[in-house]
């Protein structure tokens, strides 16, 4: 495995080899021939018009899914070498529409550590330092999932997924449901993780992730069009393409 050439100090933690992937439903595919790596500390941004495939590719390095070809590699061992539990303890992925599953919102941040076997002390530093660092009231912590808005679900699944302090954290729309302060205040948190946490983020939000990104994977129809450093893209061009293709399948329908 090579160090990606735009970040030459940073070491690989993920790679993929032409990796593809076909829709369960017929033989389309949903991502085709997806080659690239993230470095150690990267701030990914993967954006594209809806149904790109972005939320495929999360689902892909989270494990959730499997490629139809080609390989995937977390710290040059292949994805199928380590255990679904194990990989994603290390490699965290937060849904765009994140549930509690019947739990309260301290029991589910306080879930992934238990299942670490972590001592009680620890499992409740952990929970109040990010709790205070996302402006998670503790007034939350006895609500059920039925008691919080969406926005409110996306700040405890951020939260329960910085808990596990994760090599890699994968978050799809995490700041839909945010308002534009919060959103700004979620991802300068993410952005004081530096080098320590790889970071992948897809959104529509492009006027946010402009200033929070090192890189950008641009895709289109299921391919990988761009990888390229956040400094180097005509942010203004990306959105005018995403804007242009996504009122062009509104027509269709």
């Amino acid at each position: 495995m090579t160090t990606n050439p735009n970040f030459p100090n940073l070491e690989p933690i993920l790679q993929l080899v032409q990796v593809s992937l076909q829709s369960s439903l017929d033989s389309s595919y949903l991502l085709q021939d997806i080659s690239c790596e993230l470095s150690q500390g990267d701030k990914l941004a993967i954006v594209g018009a809806s149904g790109a495939g972005k939320t495929s590719l999360l689902r892909l390095l989270n494990r959730l899914i499997s490629p139809t070809e080609g390989k995937i590699y977390f710290a040059t061992t292949p994805f199928q070498d380590y255990s679904p539990v194990k990989l994603r303890q290390q490699i965290v992925l937060v849904p765009q529409e994140p549930k509690l599953l019947g739990m309260t919102v301290k029991e589910a941040l306080a879930y992934p550590l238990k299942l670490q076997r972590l001592p009680e002390n620890q499992i409740r530093q952990r929970i109040e330092t990010w709790s205070k660092a996302l402006r998670i009231p503790e007034a939350w912590f006895y609500r059920n999932e039925l008691q919080l808005s969406l926005g409110q679900r996306q700040l405890v699944a951020i939260a329960r997924a910085l808990v596990m302090q994760p090599k890699i954290l994968l978050l799809d729309e995490p700041t839909s449901a945010l308002d534009m302060g919060t959103a700004t205040h979620v991802l300068n948190i993410l952005n004081d993780l530096g080098t320590e946490t790889t970071i992948a983020i897809v959104t529509h939000q492009l006027e946010l992730v402009e200033k929070f990104a090192s890189r950008i994977l641009y895709l289109q129809q299921g391919k990988l069009l761009q990888d390229i450093p956040a400094t180097t893209a005509n942010w203004q061009l990306i959105r005018e393409k995403i804007l242009q293709i996504e009122t062009e399948n509104a027509q269709e329908w």
